[in-house]
């Protein structure tokens, strides 16, 4: 068991009780604790195989490579349409999670073997996502925008393309863009933290909203 886990688990308000059983069967399975982006992530060799969280509406048990696992009690969901490689399955109390204690060991252990056979999730290409006209536009004005971009990960780029896409209205997609361009310049993820404070680095908590000046 890892201490930072413990004292993660000591804060959390809602789904306690659900995470540490969650956290006993997962322990049970052999993986290495670690917290990581601030929530409790479980590694085998080093490599991320599940991850637990709380969300407002129930808790969940996340695989980072679920959708190689054949699931054969169709239990893994979909964490949003564009999420091409983790799922995850949802709780909302802990005789959910004891029912399941064998079938989520047998789950767990399918994504160690799949990590051990060395096989990889293929991804979409990022010339297989759609690029905003009204993005292509702005990196033709601003050729700093267009090399900022390019020098971010694929997967950072995808979650802007998609960010910026969502959008119908064109308005809206160019409002958007020009809210995310001193991220991109500065070299940042769409969900990447800007002001240095959020306990899940990279990744953004929301600690920005109790600055001084976001409260101007």
């Amino acid at each position: 068991m890892n201490s930072k886990v413990d004292e993660y688990l000591s804060e959390v308000t809602k789904w306690q009780k659900e995470l540490k059983k969650l956290r006993r069967i997962i322990l049970d399975c052999g993986l290495t604790e670690e917290l990581k982006w601030g929530i409790p992530c479980y590694t085998f060799e080093k490599t991320n195989i599940v991850g637990i969280n709380c969300l407002k509406e129930c808790c969940v048990l996340s695989f980072f490579k679920g959708v190689l696992l054949s699931d054969p009690r169709k239990i893994l969901l979909q964490p949003g349409e564009n999420t091409q490689a983790g799922r995850w399955i949802k709780f909302t109390n802990v005789a959910e999670i004891a029912g399941l204690e064998t079938v989520l060991k047998d789950y767990i252990r399918e994504a160690i073997e799949v990590e051990v056979a060395g096989v990889k999730v293929v991804y979409k290409e990022l010339s297989e996502f759609a690029m905003p006209e009204e993005f292509e536009k702005k990196m033709a004005e601003v050729p700093v925008l267009k090399a900022a971009f390019e020098a971010l990960t694929s997967g950072r780029q995808r979650a802007y393309l998609l960010h910026f896409a969502a959008p119908k209205q064109s308005k809206t997609r160019e409002s958007r863009i020009e809210k995310c361009m001193p991220q991109i310049l500065c070299g940042k993820g769409l969900n990447d933290c800007t002001c240095g404070l959020s306990k899940r680095l990279p990744s953004c908590d929301g600690s920005h909203k109790f600055l001084p000046s976001a409260r101007l």
